[in-house]
């Protein structure tokens, strides 16, 4: 819960009205399993979206009322399963495993949707994550030590354009954020070795 006594599903709901307000109409609104709660999912149709989310798999749904089960006790056929989830209605399933064995349940209330489809979306989310991830650790994104609301933003736009640039210089030369943000820290020290400000006496 953040000091604004607001939990991450607050904010996460807070978001979607403020999208909808200002007249966003996604092809399809896709999220982390963290926020695939009813009371979310309900908050997203009422808008007219469509959603696309994964489900833990302990997830209760129920197929051809043969009473509910846990999602990854349910049989999902390979292009999706439609199955009544519980408090909420019918849905999609999808189950992917990897080649390492791991199993994923994607759910969406898109009972048309198909796996390319799916697949399409679902390549969207991890770009989105992964720029989330570049965010936080090559630009310190989540590490502002200020506590005035305007000192945060300043910190929060400068990690985004520092990001950018990133990016940016990815594109152009092939080299990753890692690498990049190695090679400013290696310079930074050199010079500071050849020249040191503080030393021991």
């Amino acid at each position: 819960m953040s000091k604004d006594k607001l939990t991450k599903n607050d904010h996460f709901r807070a978001m979607l009205i403020t999208a909808n307000e200002r007249g966003f109409t996604p092809e399809c609104v896709a999220f982390d399993g963290w926020y695939s709660s009813l009371e979310n999912l309900k908050l997203i149709r009422s808008l007219g979206w469509r959603w696309l989310t994964r489900l833990k798999i302990n997830r209760q749904v129920n197929l051809e009322r043969q009473g509910s089960k846990a999602v990854g006790e349910t049989a999902i056929e390979a292009g999706g399963t439609v199955v009544h989830l519980k408090g909420y209605g019918l849905i999609r399933v999808f189950r992917i495993v990897s080649k390492d064995g791991d199993t994923e349940h994607w759910a969406t209330d898109d009972l048309a949707m198909d796996e390319l489809t799916r697949l399409k979306l679902a390549e969207r989310t991890w770009a989105i994550e992964n720029y989330h991830r570049g965010l936080k650790q090559c630009c310190g994104v989540e590490r502002c030590q200020a506590r005035s609301g305007r000192a945060q933003r300043n910190h929060i736009g400068m990690a985004i354009r520092a990001f950018l640039r990133l990016e940016r210089h990815f594109y152009a030369t092939g080299v990753s954020w890692y690498e990049a943000k190695a090679k400013i820290i290696r310079g930074a020290i050199r010079a500071y070795l050849v020249n040191p400000l503080y030393v021991l006496s």
